[in-house]
């Protein structure tokens, strides 16, 4: 039987945020941060996070259903990191590389991943997206 990872294509999701890189790069790694914007929909939230941001470091963030109705832990390690650029982490058998752009006044994050096979790939990158956007709209108000 194929792999359904292998055979399908990355998926990519990506956002313009009005901040330079610096802080872009700090609200996306820093866990004070990522406790603020990490989810896709207004009624979950995240905690708790974690980052030990090395290769062969552990980033966790909890994420759950404000109601309490669910949870899960997300937890993946490092396999690259280039500081200020991106970095490429991995998780249940998944890739997932983070690339920064320095646009000046702005700053691109491109988020690229594989994707699982429980769910249809549009609400994936609809999930992800959501959650970039989230990030979006935190970094540029800080």
């Amino acid at each position: 039987m194929k792999n359904l990872i292998m055979d399908t294509p990355k998926i990519t999701v990506s956002a313009k945020i009005n901040a330079p890189l610096e802080k872009v790069w700090d609200g996306y790694t820093n866990p004070s941060h990522i406790v603020n914007w990490n989810f896709a929909d207004p009624s979950w939230h995240c905690p708790t996070a974690e980052n030990d941001m090395k290769i062969g470091g552990t980033y966790k963030a909890r994420m759950e259903a404000k109601d309490g109705s669910f949870g899960f832990d997300f937890i993946a390690i490092y396999t690259d990191i280039k500081e200020g650029k991106g970095f490429t982490y991995g998780f249940d058998g998944r890739t997932v590389e983070v690339q920064f752009n320095d646009l000046g006044n702005q700053t691109e994050v491109i988020v690229r991943f594989d994707p699982e096979t429980e769910n249809p790939v549009e609400m994936q990158r609809d999930g992800w997206q959501a959650i970039l956007n989230n990030f979006k709209k935190y970094t540029e108000t800080l």
